[in-house]
């Protein structure tokens, strides 16, 4: 399953890219998340690998692996999960002066279990809905932090 997500941001690309790399603000924008351990390697760079705990309804552990760190043209980690595994490309794109295209394409190579299974095959767009969630996060509290 493949899909890709975009959001337009009123913030120059710089400050956009500043804010979405700072793991001390994941938690003011994306739900549910709980922390960020670098297991190895340097934040945000090619080969880093971190333990990131998600906790809403229930805690998810998954593994994040930096393939390609190359902001504002892409940045591609892998996300290892017991029950699936997927790839997120990010990119960022000026459209002018003051507002930057937020891009996501997430691909996800394999589910285990029937349950997870389920889901994919019959509500493959609760996925993609997470993802813009997340994203339209992102995009408030950015826009918000630059009224500060």
């Amino acid at each position: 399953m493949k899909y890709t997500c975009k959001v337009d941001i009123d913030l120059p690309i710089e400050k956009t890219i500043a804010l979405w790399e700072d793991e001390t603000k994941f938690k003011e924008w994306q739900d549910g998340f709980k922390s960020i351990e670098l297991i190895n390697g340097t934040p945000n760079s090619e080969g880093a690998k971190s333990k990131i705990i998600l906790e809403e309804k229930r805690k998810i552990e998954l593994l994040e692996t930096i393939l390609l760190s190359d902001l504002p043209n892409k940045k591609i980690a892998l996300y290892e999960h017991i029950h699936m595994t997927n790839t997120q490309t990010t990119s960022f794109k000026s459209i002018n002066q003051n507002k930057t295209q937020y891009i996501s394409e997430v691909e996800y190579t394999k589910f285990n279990g029937v349950l997870v299974k389920l889901v994919a095959k019959l509500f493959p767009s609760k996925f993609k809905e997470q993802s813009l969630k997340w994203m339209n996060q992102f995009k408030e509290f950015a826009e918000k932090s630059n009224d500060l």
